[in-house]
């Protein structure tokens, strides 16, 4: 017998199944008004969307890679290490210390070429000869400019001189090099010529001395030889005659006549104090006089003869002056007069040397030796000359492989195409910038929106943004090794205002943004299907005003980014909903 529980749970279960079926069946079957309704089409609405105040930003999108910007192929201008270091190699120009990648500065050791250095110097004017003493040019400027930046210094000359050659001696001596000396075959072409030279002046010396030599010249040279004694003792007689003030008689005389003026003048003081003496009072006794006596006369002196000394002293003296004067007069008059002979006899003794050279110069013309004398002279001219014109160019030079100029640096090499071993015959290596770049195409109606300067930005696949800027576009910022873009296509180049955050991601694909344009502040923005432009060419929109009720609009249109427009207008409002298509 079953229990009262198991037959509650048996009748409960069979409601909930007849509750099922029943559902189910009731899903199934429509009236015929019900199914008519399903199968009418909904009521034709609009759609809209909604007018929005914002900034609105334009910009240009493309891809491509981070990678260092600015590549540049550097090859050799020319032999490294002259004639010495062709000949070291068996002639042929051969790596012995390859390129090495990463960072390189100004005044660097490149590479070595048959152990010769390959330095690399800032400039714009590339390498292109070899450097010799006496080479000027905007080169010779640009390796001074450069020498002095490296704190070897050079002079401002524009001329390989001899500053300029210590300067690079210099820099070859701190990298543990020697700056090009002459090759041997240099050096004994060096020699040849001095020696030549001295050949011409011997040659020349011997002629002379035959000339010299001549008997119908030996007395003309004997009295050249005398009017150059005469001529240097008459020169010596009037410097000294004007050095003294007087002769040494006149002097004599003079410093007596000196003296006796000085005893006349001490003769006549002695008498003038003796006068003085007599004309004075004797002293009288001393005495009180009574009231009623009178002094006595003072006795009168006579100085008739003082008087008389002092005059005949004053004459004397007058006679002693009037005596020095005259002695001094006569020896400037003979002073004078000595001078005038001396100069005299002077002239006189140039007068004869020129005519002894003249008589001596005429007898050498005149010898048959004299041809030979001249002909000797033009040997020594002609080989002096040769040697002047080798040596103005003879010294440490600059082979044309030894320097390469960039415009900028510092440079990395990033990629070397020759090794140690190897033959340079063609390019040796790729710097690149220190500055990453992104390089890519676009069509040309996008790239004539662009402009070097234009902000950029460059995202990586992490969603993670960096500033940059437009750098160039079309032919400058076509990159060595860059695929040929297609027809059409230009070239785009924008590279990173930092390297913060950038390094070690060399290669990676980014994506790079340059805003052509943007809103100075917010403005009402729709999307670029909701403008319609009317037969009259003003452009409207239509504004939904209520479930079943349009708007037309006249609108200025502005900006376009991201398919929406900028669009101002009245009527038209923040929020506002526009037709963007009816169905």
């Amino acid at each position: 017998m079953k229990s009262p529980r198991k037959v509650l749970v048996a009748i409960v279960a069979a409601v909930v199944a007849i509750a099922a079926v029943g559902w189910a069946l009731s899903t199934q079957l429509r009236s015929p008004a019900d199914e008519a309704a399903r199968r009418t089409p909904p009521k034709a609405s609009l759609i809209t969307a909604a007018v929005e105040r914002r900034e609105l930003v334009s910009s240009v999108v493309l891809n491509g890679a981070l990678e260092y910007g600015s590549p540049l192929p550097i090859s050799l201008a020319g032999v490294v290490g002259g004639t010495t270091g062709a000949e070291a190699g068996g002639g042929i120009q051969r790596a012995t210390r390859a390129p090495r990648k990463g960072r390189i500065r100004e005044g660097a050791v490149l590479m070595e070429v048959n152990g010769r250095p390959v330095f690399v110097l800032r400039g714009k004017v590339p390498m292109h000869r070899t450097l010799v003493p006496g080479t000027k040019g905007d080169d010779i400027e640009q390796l001074q400019a450069a020498l002095r930046r490296l704190g070897f210094g050079a002079p401002r000359s524009g001329v390989f001189d001899q500053g300029t050659i210590a300067a690079v001696g210099r820099m070859y001596a701190r990298r543990g090099y020697e700056a090009q000396q002459p090759a041997l075959a240099e050096r004994q072409n060096a020699d040849a010529l001095r020696k030549a030279v001295q050949s011409a002046q011997e040659g020349l010396a011997t002629e002379r001395k035959a000339l010299d030599e001549g008997r119908d010249i030996q007395p003309l040279k004997i009295k050249l030889d005398n009017a150059k004694s005469d001529l240097r003792t008459a020169e010596s007689a009037l410097e000294e005659a004007e050095s003294r003030r007087t002769t040494p008689e006149d002097e004599t005389r003079t410093e007596a006549a000196a003296a006796a003026v000085r005893a006349a003048e001490e003769k006549l003081l002695e008498a003038e104090q003796q006068l003085d003496a007599a004309r004075r009072p004797p002293a009288q006794p001393s005495s009180t006089p009574t009231a009623t006596s009178a002094p006595d006369p003072a006795p009168t002196t006579d100085t008739s003869l003082q008087e008389m000394r002092v005059a005949n002293a004053r004459a004397e003296l007058d006679t002693a002056r009037r005596a020095y004067e005259r002695l001094e007069e006569e020896a400037r008059q003979n002073r004078t007069t000595r001078l005038r002979e001396l100069r005299k006899s002077v002239r006189a003794a140039q007068e004869a040397l020129f005519a002894a050279e003249q008589g001596l110069r005429q007898a050498r013309n005149l010898s048959p030796t004299r041809l030979k004398v001249a002909n000797a002279q033009k040997d020594v001219a002609a080989a002096k000359a040769l040697l002047a014109e080798f040596l103005r160019t003879y010294g440490v030079s600059i082979p044309p492989g030894e320097l390469v100029f960039l415009p900028t640096l510092p440079v990395r090499v990033n990629k070397t195409t020759v090794k140690a071993g190897q033959p340079v015959d063609k390019d040796v290596a790729t710097v690149t910038s220190s500055t990453f770049a992104v390089s890519g195409t676009l069509e040309a109606a996008e790239a004539d929106l662009l402009r070097p300067g234009m902000s950029a930005s460059i995202e990586l696949e992490t969603g993670r943004t960096y500033p940059a800027v437009l750098t160039a576009v079309g032919e400058k910022a076509k990159l060595a090794g860059q695929a040929k873009a297609e027809a059409g296509d230009q070239a785009v180049l924008i590279t990173p205002t930092s390297m913060k955050g950038l390094k070690g991601l060399a290669g990676t694909t980014v994506t790079a943004r340059v805003t052509v344009g943007s809103t100075d502040e917010p403005v009402l923005v729709v999307p670029v299907a909701a403008v319609i432009t009317s037969a009259d060419g003003k452009a409207r929109v239509k504004v939904e005003r209520t479930a079943d009720k349009t708007e037309d609009v006249e609108v200025r249109t502005g900006l376009t980014a991201d398919g929406n427009v900028q669009v101002s207008g009245q009527g038209l409002n923040e929020g506002d909903r526009v037709v963007v298509s009816g169905a």
